[in-house]
């Protein structure tokens, strides 16, 4: 080997435990090892001097003969420990011994690892390396053998040794002794031939030593290449290719692609393959073309048809050396199978056939017909599909396919009738399931049809309803016994319907019968709705018809209950309260009939009377509002009203309306309504008319009591004379109904009245209900029937009379309300024709009443005029000189 520059042995023995040198060894290494670096050297003598085979158990090292332990690839310790054993066998005393090898990561080493990689990246000038450039062996050699190689040599060393290592798929198989080098020269021999299948190549590693083992020289790599030998013939990858390709497909339609390998060296002429087609069985026109390199096969001929051939042989060659003659070959099988198309129309083996049936039978089978189809038998293409093109027009016939023998199956699927027709002719027509693909350089073929006459047999039958199914509408409205028509059979014999007989079968219907003789259909209960059976609305009945003979027709009649308006609209409720707001009251009215006789109602007042003092307006198609026109007195009024539905019938509910003098329906609840219906006798007219008198007696009484025993009480400074001013009347005003208001008239509830004796007046107020003079003055508690102390402690009987200020505080207020709502009209609205109020022109005088109109003479307590404010002197100077 060529000197070279001094390197560093990476790996180094640290301590060798002589004693127990068989069992264990540890060596500290770095943490990365590259290929070809020396570990180390153990002592295989102490163990085992004999040793034929020496072994590891790691393949990442090689043990020497003299011990020496290298790297065969990178190592890196990551987990800062490996281990791994060396094995010595002596195979002819039996003897193994084993020593373990402990490699730990020294920090220091690796630390000087890094360092010298990094000097080692800077340029510097050394001598160059002899290396030797790879070898070749050719594969299979005849020898002779040993066949040498290679040589190494070094300047330094005198003694080889060399390790080396296969790759290729063979790589589980042990290559020793192929190759060795001899100690001194440094030759290196091939020891056999070898398969570049099995080791495509070897890497070498060469050691040179001197004497004393000492290796000053890193090891050299070598690699020898196989040249591969064409020795392998190509091979298909299946034994039997299968395609399949359809009939009269168009040439260049792809069938299939064979593929074939070889084991040769790729990429040389060793492994170019070529593909040829060597025979076609059947040997007639060839069918198939085959793509020499890629081994596609193709339609050649536009005439493949599966009735003639259904299936080819190709016998195929594959050969090397790009399909020279000297390359090696093989031959494969393809089989191609031609798929089955429609291209044969199914046509009848007979063009006419005859049969016969007996009138009304049903669901039997009455011929059966066959085809001839050249196509494959089952099919899509084959398989038989039966239809009746002409003659059934009634549906009568039906015909199926026989998926087991593809014949055609004629049945009758409704009762044939003798008397309609005594024979029936029918065309029936036949296709297949796929649809027909016309072959090349053929004609289009006509649908093949037959012709089938069917002979009707006649049968003693029963009578027969005509329709069989038969409709009838009968109204809710209809009367028992009412007749809703007929439904009648006729002897299919006489084409008539005497003799026959009419029933309904048993548990059926309870309100429907029908005749005897007649066949007519009568309802025997009232029809409703609404009641048991006949919510659903109709009924199906089984009516039977029965012949002299004593046979049976049967027939299904179906009734039905159509609606109609035999309910009036009613207005549910009909007693009502309303209050003096007359508030309109809801009237609404319900129908039992359906919508299409019901809703809208239309209401309408009745009595013309009535309908002047009481309107009526819409709310919605169900209900409207009732109110008064006007004011009317307060009272109970009937009033009769009359609500029709949409086709007009009309019914007549009397409202009973008790407009009473209230604010809440509830304050009049206690007053009963009067039943209209009640009208009052001779007796009780006289006994009302008595009372009345005895009444007015007893008031008369009273008051003559009253105005002749009391003491009369003087009106006190503060009295203004002339409170009540009647003044003329230009038209009659609006009566106005509120309860707030004092009544001027006479009656038993209040009476206001205003007495003038001589110079002065007294005002008198007989007591009643609502606001009176003793609320305002007793706070509700003193009445005017309570008893007054007078100065001198006696009691003094109230006289109904009181001064000017009490009149005042009790009317003040409620005046200024009435003539408030006095201004405002029927709407709510202030009016233009009533009292105004003016602007405000100050403080009100402490004087009270200054009126020019006042009674007082001038000398009656006229000092308060003296302190009047200045803009009213004038108007007080005025009153005082009249």
């Amino acid at each position: 080997m060529a000197p070279a520059v001094p390197r560093l042995v990476l790996g180094l023995l640290v301590l060798s435990l002589c004693c127990d040198a068989c069992k264990k060894v540890i060596f500290l290494v770095p943490s990365a090892l590259e290929a070809g670096t020396l570990v180390g050297r153990v002592n295989l003598n102490e163990c085992l001097q004999s040793a034929e085979l020496i072994s590891s158990s790691d393949g990442n090292f090689k043990v020497l003969e003299d011990g020496s332990v290298y790297t065969t690839s990178a190592v890196s310790l990551s987990d800062e420990k490996r281990t791994f054993t060396i094995v010595l066998k002596d195979i002819q005393e039996h003897v193994e011994k084993k020593i373990q090898v402990n490699l730990v990561t020294d920090e220091k080493k690796t630390q000087a690892q890094k360092t010298r990689q990094a000097r080692d990246t800077v340029l510097k000038r050394t001598k160059r390396r002899w290396g030797p450039i790879p070898s070749v062996m050719m594969e299979n050699s005849l020898g002779p053998f040993p066949l040498q190689i290679q040589q190494v040599q070094s300047d330094t060393a005198q003694n080889y040794t060399i390790y080396y290592s296969a790759s290729g798929p063979g790589i589980d198989q042990d290559p020793k002794g192929l190759f060795y080098i001899e100690r001194e020269t440094g030759n290196i021999f091939a020891t056999r031939a070898v398969d570049r299948e099995q080791y495509p190549s070897f890497q070498i590693i060469c050691f040179a030593s001197t004497p004393d083992g000492y290796s000053p020289e890193v090891p050299l790599v070598h690699t020898i290449r196989i040249e591969d030998d064409n020795d392998n013939a190509p091979y298909f990858t299946q034994e039997v290719f299968e395609f399949c390709v359809p009939e009269n497909s168009k040439p260049g339609v792809i069938v299939g692609t064979v593929t074939a390998e070889d084991r040769d060296e790729p990429l040389t002429l060793h492994t170019l393959l070529r593909y040829r087609i060597v025979s076609q069985n059947p040997p007639i026109i060839p069918a198939f073309s085959l793509h020499g390199e890629t081994g596609v096969i193709s339609v050649l001929s536009p005439q493949l048809d599966r009735e003639l051939v259904s299936t080819y042989t190709l016998l195929i060659e594959v050969r090397d050396m790009g399909g020279q003659p000297f390359g090696l070959c093989t031959t494969g099988t393809a089989i191609i199978k031609i798929e089955d198309t429609n291209d044969n129309a199914p046509t009848f083996k007979q063009i006419q056939y005859e049969t016969q049936v007996e009138e009304n039978r049903v669901n039997v089978e009455i011929l059966r017909v066959s085809v001839v189809d050249l196509d494959e038998l089952g099919a899509p293409g084959s398989t038989a599909v039966y239809e009746i093109i002409r003659g059934n027009d009634d549906r009568s016939f039906e015909i199926t396919t026989d998926r087991n023998t593809n014949e055609g199956i004629l049945c009758v699927v409704k009762g044939l009738d003798y008397e309609g027709a005594k024979q029936r002719i029918l065309v029936i027509a036949v296709n297949n399931e796929a649809p027909y693909m016309l072959a090349p350089h053929s004609q289009q073929v006509v649908q093949s049809t037959s012709t089938v006459v069917v002979n009707v047999l006649d049968v003693d039958e029963g009578p027969v309803f005509k329709p069989c199914f038969f409709r009838m509408d009968a109204s809710e409205c209809d009367e028992v016994g009412t007749s809703i028509g007929k439904y009648l059979a006729e002897d299919p014999e006489t084409g008539n319907s005497e003799g026959i007989c009419y029933k309904i079968a048993p548990g059926q219907c309870n309100w429907i019968n029908i005749d005897e003789k007649s066949g007519e259909v009568r309802t025997i209960r009232a029809l409703d709705r609404d009641l048991g059976e006949m919510k659903r609305g109709q009924c199906n009945i089984t009516v039977l018809a029965i012949d002299r003979n004593g046979k049976t027709g049967t027939g299904t009649l179906q009734v039905v209950i159509q609606p109609c308006n035999r309910n009036f609209p009613r207005i549910l409720k009909t007693d009502y309260i309303m209050c003096r707001d007359r508030k309109p009251i809801c009237l609404t009215a319900e129908d039992g009939d359906i919508a299409s006789y019901s809703m809208p109602f239309v209401y309408r007042v009745t009595d013309r009377n009535l309908a002047s003092s009481w309107k009526i307006t819409r709310h919605n198609e169900r209900s409207v509002y009732l109110s008064p026109r006007g004011d009317i007195p307060f009272g109970i009024y009937t009033i009769p009203v009359t609500v029709s539905d949409k086709s007009g019938k009309q019914g007549v509910t009397q409202i009973t309306v008790n407009y009473c003098n209230c604010v809440i329906p509830s304050e009049c609840e206690r007053t009963s309504f009067a039943p209209s219906s009640v009208t009052l006798g001779v007796w009780a007219i006289l006994a009302m008319i008595l009372g009345s008198l005895l009444l007015l007696l007893i008031l008369i009484t009273i008051c003559g009591c009253c105005g002749s025993g009391v003491m009369r009480r003087h009106v006190t400074d503060d009295c203004a004379n002339h409170n009540l001013i009647i003044s003329n009347t230009e038209a009659p005003g609006e009566e106005v109904m509120d309860h707030n208001i004092i009544p001027l008239q006479n009656t038993a509830d209040q009476v206001g009245c205003g007495i003038k004796t001589g110079d002065q007046q007294t005002f008198e107020m007989v007591k009643g209900r609502g606001h009176t003079l003793e609320s305002v003055r007793g706070g509700g508690h003193q009445t005017l029937g309570s008893v007054k102390e007078g100065g001198g402690g006696q009691p003094v009987m109230d006289t109904c009379r009181y001064s000017y200020s009490e009149w005042h505080n009790f009317t003040h207020p409620r005046l200024g309300e009435k003539v408030h709502l006095c201004r405002q009209d029927e709407e709510q609205k202030h009016s233009e024709d009533y009292l105004l109020t003016y602007n405000y022109e100050g403080k009100g005088s402490l004087a009270g009443s200054v009126g020019c109109c006042s009674d007082q003479h001038e000398e009656e307590a006229l000092d308060f005029l003296d302190q009047l404010e200045p803009k009213f002197r004038t108007l007080a100077e005025t009153c005082v000189k009249r």
